[in-house]
Order: structure tokens, then C-alpha cells, then sequence
């Protein structure tokens, strides 16, 4: 059997998100509220990849100040991120853990202020880099990656 090719049309701005880790492409679209969003999103499931095996890959288009790539960081690192304007890649960047996010993790500590104060940010600060660890601003619950 020949080979099969998947065309998916090129964007005027936006991002392509190659490299995701086959599967968690989806888990992206719900962090980044893509569906509240009012863009084109194209997902490319299990593609073949000669440096991954398998990937997912997210065309994204949209104004480029709608996606908060620190969300992308947290989620996963190792994604590389294209930035689109007039139809050209302007920007090729690998991403890198935040320092700090806010409001993509709940803190799981029933006496954290966060539990009470209902309106406040959930805020974790990365306290090990290596171990990818974080922790809550308020009382230090470690949040540790799966």
C-alpha cells in the first residue's frame, strides 16, 4: 500500500504546536480553552515522527496574543511552538516550565486559604526544576507531575 498523505490548510496567524506527546493533545485543547475560543483548531492525532515514533500535532488559528504558552510549558515542555503572522513562521521557540501558573491546578489541601476563599487565584510556584515539582503559594501543598 502507498503511502497516504493528510493535507491540513496552512494559517495566517497562529501557532503550530508540534511535538506533543501522543494522546495529550486534546488535554491541551481543554487547558487552553479552545472551545470558548472563537478560532480554527486542526488536531493531527498519532502522526508518524522519525524523532517520537508517534505525536500529535495542533494548528491553532487565532490572534497570537489569545494563547498563554505558559499553560503549553506546564503541560508539556518539550513541545515546539510555531508562531504564524501573514503566513510565515515569525518565531520557532521550544518552551520551557513556568515559574509560576495560576489557575491550571487546584491545590488539594482542604486547609489551604484557596479552599475557603473561593475567588482567589490558584497560584503554584516551580520549586524544583529537575524533579519538575510545585508548590502552592499559600501553603506550600507539592503538586509533583504524573
Amino acid at each position: 500500500m502507498g503511502k497516504s498523505v493528510l493535507n491540513v490548510g496552512r494559517i495566517s496567524e497562529g501557532f503550530v504546536l508540534d511535538h506533543i506527546q501522543a494522546g495529550k493533545s486534546m488535554e491541551i485543547y481543554k487547558y487552553l480553552n479552545l472551545d470558548k475560543l472563537d478560532c480554527t483548531v486542526a488536531i493531527i492525532k498519532n502522526a508518524r515522527s522519525a524523532k517520537m515514533g508517534v505525536k500529535d500535532i495542533m494548528k491553532i488559528e487565532c490572534p497570537i496574543d489569545y494563547i498563554d504558552l505558559d499553560v503549553l510549558g506546564f503541560i508539556d515542555h518539550n513541545i515546539t511552538v510555531n508562531i504564524v503572522k501573514d503566513d510565515e513562521v515569525v518565531e520557532k521557540s521550544t518552551l520551557t516550565l513556568p515559574k509560576e501558573i495560576r489557575n491550571i491546578i487546584k491545590c488539594k489541601n482542604p486547609r489551604c486559604i484557596t479552599s475557603i476563599e473561593q475567588e482567589l487565584d490558584q497560584v503554584f510556584i516551580l520549586t524544583d526544576p529537575r524533579k519538575e515539582v510545585y508548590r502552592c503559594k499559600y501553603c506550600e501543598e507539592k503538586y509533583e507531575r504524573k
